[in-house]
């Protein structure tokens, strides 16, 4: 399947195991989201399970809250990232503190997808990473997925889990395929995964980044360099453990992300595994990120994406020690 294709197929699958799986957002009915991600589900599903809603960020995930007090199972979409800051307030200051204010009694099952991230030639406010505003806020779960099959399994378990996920979705990697198997038993999306082992140094990433990842390990391969690759996969919680694992056996970390470096959510790894493999590490754990500017024209957005050639140049850097 494509990426897109798995996360249709997830969201089918949950609208068929549960009645109270309700799917919203800005055409998200019948035109099947701008991306199609939702395609053939209202018509398949009914106006009142898959339902368009009015352009309006933060009345949409304050509608999802009140219909999750309710008992319902709301997935929201996001058309944009960068349409997500009008319902920040909702997000932050509702949906992620209800289950603490109530003490527990209040439960907010509420899914809400964002495509994020640049690489598609978009106009303003299409093309953001704010995931770092997100994971920064105790009570909401954030997760990226990079694969085709981790895009259905970890939508799946989004949706049928008793917490709030903000779930972002590399919206570049959308038409990416690659195998899905429906039925395969769920494993936790808050585990990190090595996906290419390595031995002289590693690099993290999460999302649309994995990719690029994996292209910089090949392209060192030609050189003599074994470079591990690890996806996150989860921003919170962060599974920290698998990356010291690796820079116990590697000795080098660099962390590539899309969203720009400064406080970003590679400067958390690069201190927590600073802390916990100082005596481990032979080079000083650095980033490669976006900058720290607002996202550029299209035209020149290649310029302000990590690419290969940072993340090799990194690598350099860091086997230079």
């Amino acid at each position: 399947m494509s990426l897109a294709g798995a996360l249709n197929a997830a969201l089918r699958r949950s609208l068929e195991d549960d009645p109270k799986v309700l799917v919203m957002g800005e055409d998200v009915g019948t035109l099947g989201g701008v991306f199609r991600i939702t395609d053939g589900l209202q018509k398949d599903f009914g106006e009142a399970r898959v339902f368009d809603t009015p352009l309006a960020e933060s009345g949409i995930v304050g509608t999802a809250i009140g219909l999750a007090m309710r008992g319902y199972r709301p997935v929201v979409e996001i058309q944009f990232d960068g349409f997500v800051f009008p319902a920040f307030d909702q997000i932050v200051t509702q949906l992620a503190k209800m289950h603490f204010r109530s003490h527990g009694t209040v439960t907010l099952p509420v899914v809400i997808r964002i495509p994020y991230g640049g690489g598609i030639g978009a106009v303003e406010h299409h093309s953001e990473s704010p995931e770092a505003y997100f994971a920064h806020t105790g009570g909401l779960k954030v997760i990226s997925p990079a694969t085709p099959a981790d895009a259905y399994g970890m939508l799946r378990q989004a949706v049928a889990g008793p917490d709030p996920v903000i779930f972002f979705e590399p919206k570049r990697r959308y038409w990416d395929k690659g195998p899905v198997e429906t039925d395969a038993p769920p494993s936790s999306p808050h585990r990190a995964r090595v996906v290419r082992p390595g031995t002289d140094l590693t690099l993290a990433a999460y999302g649309p980044m994995v990719a690029v990842c994996l292209a910089a390990a090949r392209a060192a391969e030609e050189e003599g360099r074994s470079l591990e690759v690890v996806d996150l996969r989860s921003l919170s919680p962060l599974d920290t453990g698998t990356v010291a694992d690796s820079v116990v056996r590697t000795g080098r970390l660099v962390v590539v992300h899309e969203a720009p470096s400064f406080f970003g959510p590679g400067a958390e790894l690069a201190a927590a595994v600073t802390e916990s493999c100082f005596y481990s590490l032979q080079a000083p754990v650095l980033r490669v990120g976006g900058f720290h500017a607002p996202y550029p024209p299209a035209r020149v957005e290649h310029a302000y994406l990590p690419g290969l050639d940072r993340v090799l140049d990194a690598v350099d850097r860091a086997l230079a020690h």
